[in-house]
């Protein structure tokens, strides 16, 4: 997952963070990632770049950010079934943190249902608020 979120920005990131979630038949996977001591969403990575002198631009088209979320996906499918196969309880929720330059994963899993069981709450709303946790804490 961490290499093809890197792939994305083409080995230009800082930090990336990934957002995995299964809950009853939903996968859901998000990235977003700090380039520059920036903070940005995937469909935002320019602004990135937009405050330096560097010419570079990402391609954030919208194939490009599909064939990620796709890929992602299918390795959620795959952690999953790995976890079924190993009679291993599904991460209702798995939070990511790649230091590229470091090469160190840090992970957070949950167990527990998140937001199925809540009308008002949906994965997106727990993705923002990560964001916004990782953006505030600097």
């Amino acid at each position: 997952m961490a290499a093809v979120c890197l792939e994305l920005v083409e080995n230009r990131a800082d930090d990336i963070y990934i957002y995995c979630s299964y809950e009853p038949e939903m996968y859901v996977f998000d990235v977003f990632y700090r380039i520059n001591e920036c903070l940005v969403l995937k469909h935002h990575l320019n602004h990135a770049v937009r405050e330096t002198k560097d010419s570079f631009t990402y391609d954030t088209s919208e194939e490009r950010q599909e064939a990620v979320l796709d890929i992602g996906l299918k390795d959620l499918e795959d952690i999953h079934a790995l976890c079924k196969e190993h009679g291993r309880d599904m991460p209702t929720e798995m939070k990511l943190h790649y230091h590229v330059k470091q090469n160190s994963l840090k992970a957070q899993y949950k167990y527990d249902l998140i937001y199925s069981e809540n009308e008002e709450l949906l994965p997106d709303d727990i993705f923002d608020a990560w964001f916004d946790e990782i953006k505030k804490s600097g």
